[in-house]
């Protein structure tokens, strides 16, 4: 059964179309479009979970729901494909970045997003907020002085979950030159034709 896979424009949900790509499982997507003024997703999503949120996922008679609970549904789909290295620290890491990218790394990305579109009214915030996303932004790229991916030299599941985070900390948040290895990961990840191609079947993202 092919997997269908409900994927919202510009959204976290790119991820799985690259993770699909990656473990060369057969899907389809169906794609909504965000409202052109406020951005949120379509009521149509609300017919297929009532939450109405991308990413979700139906295969097998059921539908699935969050990011990181997809992922890991995905990963033992294959067969454990881009799963947890088998070596005891890389494991932990695997772990650890597989929860941090919603756990503490979206909420002040979402905060910034929001005192952007308060405009004036949104800067006695502004500082603050930028200032947490910074100080993940310094950790992780020391994080990453040392390997390749965040779990270890190879490609996993955990750099498909912080793709998206250090995307949008790119194009937002202050992901610039001073972060070297994190900009050298992303270009790393960016260069893989697997995220290419999904890309192409995404359709626009605004993050890559």
């Amino acid at each position: 059964m092919t997997i269908i896979v409900h994927h919202l424009e510009n959204s976290r949900s790119q991820r799985i179309l690259w993770l699909l790509e990656e473990l060369a499982l057969p899907y389809e997507i169906k794609r909504y479009e965000r409202h052109p003024k406020t951005q949120r997703a379509p009521d149509s999503l609300k017919a297929v979970h009532p939450l109405g949120k991308s990413p979700m996922i139906e295969d097998d008679g059921q539908v699935i729901i969050e990011t990181a609970a997809i992922v890991e549904y995905l990963v033992r789909k294959a067969g454990g494909t881009l799963g947890a290295p088998e070596d005891k620290t890389g494991a932990q890491l695997y772990t650890q970045y597989l929860h941090f990218a919603e756990g503490s790394m979206m909420p002040p990305l979402f905060g910034t997003l929001l005192v952007n579109r308060l405009g004036i009214l949104g800067l006695p915030a502004k500082k603050p907020v930028m200032g947490m996303v910074e100080e993940l932004l310094v950790w992780l790229e020391t994080e990453l002085a040392s390997r390749p991916y965040f779990a270890g030299s190879e490609l996993s599941a955990a750099d498909v979950m912080m793709s998206f985070p250090l995307e949008a900390s790119q194009a937002r948040a202050g992901l610039d030159d001073r972060f070297p290895n994190l900009q050298a990961w992303l270009k790393r990840i960016h260069d893989r034709s697997q995220y290419k191609t999904a890309l192409e079947k995404g359709g626009p993202y605004a993050y890559a």
